[in-house]
């Protein structure tokens, strides 16, 4: 990957040794399966093998010595039988229904894993169901179909925003435009899955357990036994990755693991392997977005209507946030006077979607995006341009009725990556050769077609949930050997927290970032700061450790152990209000351009992409090297989602549910990305710095459909974009090539 056009202006951002690499590198560092282990009863989940139904009968097999089975029953009284997250609904031990294939019913402990494999089965063969008729789709789900699984209606969540006067708009319009854009599934595929162990010990409950948001495992824990949060200790182990996917669903794990340790009287670890984690594991929300969109007489878009709907599953667990970010990124960068829309989370018969990387944004960028490229080409104008024409600026009012506070850099970041990846010229070339094909011409070896899409991403959580939900704190202990130790509950999954924190905390400070202690924490000594999602580590917590070494300055050698503190403190000048879901939905974003080149086979129809050209403005990086890498990440997982990833629910149950049936990108797979960094500080991130995580995994599927759409001739709707899709746009037409 390159670096290219744009050089950051300040210390920070050099790169440096990660603190982590070596021993990630050579092998050396320990993950949760690999650490030392005696005493300790292994687990497994026993699960339901039905997609709904009611339970009418549990004929538990009679086990060997040493073997038991933990299920409902077993939570203390003082316990409630939920998994606590942002809403109870989701049990710890399923008991009289089941919403969704896989679902937990209880946890079978014993010395030896062989044997437990053995009578998992036949657990879950002596579980009588009367089984219910499952709902699978959106439309499912919409429907009722079998029955409401929440409430009356199936919606978790029925939400609606907007500004200014849309109906009144699209009544006046000189043109409307209709279109309708879907996503499916995706799957996390973190390197390490699904692990913990637990042990409890008098009132307390210790858990060592791969996550990114350890007081959500407290939370949920303290919840499930009835004891108080500060009886729950979580240790975070060294976490080969999460995307989201290790956000909320090892708190299913971990509290029906906290039951089973008091059962039993010895630590108990649960792990998962590939295939159970890949079945029964939380996935991205499948989408659905509806657009009304009306221009004026000048072909400028003057009003959007927009009906979201994304399947959440059988649990609500995150759907309610997911769904508010991805109704706020429906527009996309664009500024549209008159605004309406309407998202809802519907229940259905899987399993629970949650968190990934993105978080909602990937969805209605996707839709957005589309739909300016298809609004371009109906009025015949050139797509690039008319979406430089409706740029948001600062100053602009966003769709909640916000306001764009920072200076937008969109018009130089398209520009360079105009420039970088040659596209006029290459636009240009490929469409004489889709002409010189639809005129009779010979066909040549491969189709070709290049795309660019514009997006942003709100750093933080939506609207007051920073200062009203997360209440972040950090503390800095001055130790006795004069060194800083950095106290915050956010923890490294990849991303490189433990080198940009102790970096920004020595860029204060003006020691070596070398000589800045930040270990692996456990909730029991560090302060909550919040759970490690939502592009806000560095953009808000690092913030605070910025804030709190400033108090620091000066004082290093003083005698003796001392802390400092910081609490998270909004800025007063942004106003939300929750109720309407209107005002500034984020402190402040982050902004992209993508440009992606592909080619496509005419035979097999397989696509290729020979160029990836990207452009971010993150703030200021507090480490180029960092950023580049998560910019590599991010692009070759969102390549992955936008023409490979396929994954089907059929009757409740996942098809692909191995590696070999679900396909990943390999690094053979993509090309370089090519990528420029455009210096744009704001004001309340630590020197400037904003998120960076999520908006590197946003533009790039937009841009890749859009892309084979130019190749191809044809309107593309729906992600993933697979060879089977394109033969399904190509099939029953007159044409033998693209127009």
């Amino acid at each position: 990957m390159r670096s290219q056009g744009v050089t950051m202006s300040h210390p920070v951002t050099r790169p440096v040794e990660r603190v982590d690499a070596r021993p990630k590198a050579r092998g050396e560092t320990l993950y949760l399966a690999d650490l030392p282990l005696q005493g300790a009863l292994f687990a497994r989940v026993v699960r339901s093998r039905v997609p709904r139904g009611r339970i009418v009968a549990r004929n538990t097999p009679d086990l060997p010595e040493g073997y038991t089975l933990v299920t409902a029953e077993d939570i203390p009284p003082s316990g409630r039988n939920c998994v606590r997250m942002i809403q109870d609904d989701w049990p710890v031990f399923a008991e009289d229904q089941v919403r969704y294939y896989g679902e937990p019913l209880g946890l079978l402990l014993g010395l030896d894993r062989q044997v437990l494999d053995e009578l998992v089965h036949l657990c879950e063969n002596a579980i009588r169901y009367e089984e219910q008729e499952p709902a699978i789709t959106i439309d499912d789900g919409l429907e009722c179909r079998g029955g409401a699984i929440h409430g009356t209606d199936n919606l978790f969540a029925d939400l609606h925003t907007g500004k200014g006067n849309p109906e009144t708009a699209l009544a006046g319009a000189a043109r409307v435009i209709e279109g309708e854009y879907t996503t499916g599934f995706q799957e996390h595929v973190y390197l390490e899955p699904q692990s913990l162990r637990t042990m409890f010990t008098s009132d307390t409950v210790t858990i060592h357990i791969s996550t990114q948001c350890p007081f959500y495992v407290r939370k949920a824990v303290a919840t499930a036994m009835g004891l108080p949060p500060e009886k729950v200790v979580v240790v975070q182990t060294p976490t080969g990755g999460g995307f989201g996917g290790k956000e909320h669903y090892p708190d299913v794990l971990a509290t029906a693991a906290a039951v089973a340790a008091r059962r039993v009287g010895k630590p108990v670890e649960l792990v998962l392997d590939r295939m159970e984690d890949l079945e029964v594991t939380s996935k991205r929300h499948p989408s659905r977005v509806r657009y009304r969109v009306g221009l004026d007489a000048e072909n400028r878009v003057v009003a959007i209507d927009v009906d979201m709907v994304l399947n959440a599953g059988a649990y609500e667990s995150s759907s309610r946030v997911v769904l508010q970010r991805g109704m706020f990124s429906s527009n996309s960068v664009y500024e549209i006077p008159h605004v309406r829309i309407r998202g809802r989370a519907v229940a259905t018969s899987t399993v629970p979607s949650d968190a990934f990387r993105g978080f909602g944004a990937p969805q209605g960028l996707f839709a957005a995006e589309m739909l300016m490229t298809r609004i371009a080409r109906e009025i015949g104008v050139d797509e690039v341009e008319f979406k430089r024409s409706h740029f948001l600026q600062q100053g602009s009012t966003t769709v909640t009725a916000g306001t764009i506070r920072e200076e937008v850099k969109l018009p130089q970041m398209l520009d360079h990556v105009l420039t970088a990846s040659e596209y006029r010229r290459k636009r240009e070339r490929f469409d004489e050769e889709h002409r010189h094909r639809a005129a009779g011409g010979p066909d040549s070896t491969s189709w070709r077609g290049i795309a660019v899409s514009c997006f942003k991403h709100g750093s933080a959580f939506t609207g007051s949930g920073e200062q009203e939900i997360i209440k972040a704190r950090v503390r800095i202990r001055k130790r006795s050997d004069g060194r800083p130790e950095l106290l915050a509950s956010n923890v490294e999954i990849g991303q490189g927290v433990l080198t940009t924190f102790r970096k920004i905390v020595a860029e204060v400070l003006e020691i070596p970032y070398t000589e800045v202690v930040f270990e692996q924490h456990d909730t029991g000594n560090v302060p909550d700061s919040g759970p490690t999602c939502a592009s806000r580590s560095v953009a808000v917590v690092g913030y605070l450790l910025q804030e709190a070494a400033k108090k620091l300055q000066g004082r290093l050698d003083e005698p003796g152990e001392f802390e400092v503190e910081q609490v998270y403190e909004h800025p007063s000048h942004l106003k939300w209000d929750a109720a309407s879901l209107t005002g500034d939905a984020y402190p402040s974003y982050a902004w992209g351009i993508t440009c992606v080149e592909v080619t496509v086979d005419p035979v097999t129809l397989e696509v290729t992409v020979p160029g990836v050209w990207t452009a971010y403005d993150v703030g200021r990086a507090i480490d180029e090297e960092v950023v580049r890498g998560q910019v590599i990440g991010g692009a070759v997982q969102a390549l992955g989602y936008a023409g490979l990833e396929k994954l089907e629910n059929r009757d409740g149950r996942f098809l692909q549910r191995t590696m070999a049936d679900y396909c990943i990108p390999t690094s053979l797979d993509y090309p370089a990305v090519h990528t420029a960094f455009f210096d744009n500080p704001y004001r309340w991130g630590p020197f400037g710095a904003k998120g960076a995580g999520e908006v590197v995994f946003d533009g790039i599927a937009p841009a890749y459909a859009a892309a084979v759409q130019h190749a191809i001739g044809r309107e593309i709707d729906r992600l993933p974009v697979t060879p089977e899709y394109i033969a399904e746009l190509l099939h029953g037409t007159d044409q033998d090539h693209p127009a």
